[in-house]
């Protein structure tokens, strides 16, 4: 685990910088306080490259490797605070696990976190720092995150954090009825549509919040 010091971090990456944060997301439009305060308790700093670590309270996305990118804190929060927005789900799928800053926020808020990264670094990175973070009740699994995470499903709520032009079935046959699933649309290099869709029954409800910028989705391992 990791030591407390280190987790609070000092300078740019104290406690004090991360409510400066918080005050940020408030005045951006973040509502949900149980997401703000995981924000809050979060050392994102430990999340990017230790040359990146004084940028890690700034609401900008970040590289991470791979050609991916730790979001932009406000858009975490956004899908967040959307995933949860008609109560806590008791089990969440991630797409996209990157640097698993996603799924660190989640873990405070939800009791089961299970999380894909079709890019094995990043996969045994984050599943690293997770463990060593203490969030235990998220799973990390290396594998194609199109195809998700078959064997566990169906999911209350699901979370992408990358872009495909439309969503794949496989994903709502995998959300159980009432769930929510939050996912950036669109093509890369044009603005995305960030969507929130509510399963009843056989029916699709659909919720446009805005426009975003993520990486697209892309099958297969590697």
């Amino acid at each position: 685990m990791k030591d407390e010091n280190e987790r609070r971090g000092i300078g740019m990456t104290s406690q004090r910088t991360r409510e400066r944060l918080v005050q940020r997301l408030r005045q951006e439009g973040i509502r949900n306080e149980a997401v703000l305060n995981a924000v809050s308790s979060t050392p994102r700093h430990l999340f990017v490259d230790e040359a990146l670590a004084s940028r890690a309270y700034e609401d900008t996305a970040l590289p991470i490797g791979d050609g991916q990118t730790i979001s932009q804190p406000f858009v975490v929060a956004r899908m967040t605070e959307a995933l949860i927005d008609d109560g806590i789900p008791q089990r969440v799928l991630e797409l996209g696990t990157g640097s698993g800053y996603q799924a660190a926020i989640l873990a405070q808020l939800v009791p089961e976190v299970f999380t894909v990264e079709r890019i094995q670094r990043l996969a045994d990175q984050a599943r690293r720092r997770l463990r060593e973070l203490d969030y235990r009740n998220v799973r990390v699994r290396h594998g194609d995150g199109v195809t998700a995470w078959e064997g566990e499903a169906p999911f209350d709520g699901i979370l992408v954090t990358a872009a495909p032009r439309g969503v794949p079935q496989e994903l709502f046959a995998q959300l159980a009825d009432g769930g929510r699933l939050v996912v950036p649309e669109g093509p890369q290099g044009h603005p995305q549509e960030l969507v929130a869709y509510h399963r009843h029954g056989d029916e699709l409800s659909r919720h446009g919040m805005g426009l975003v910028n993520f990486v697209p989705l892309v099958g297969g391992t590697q």
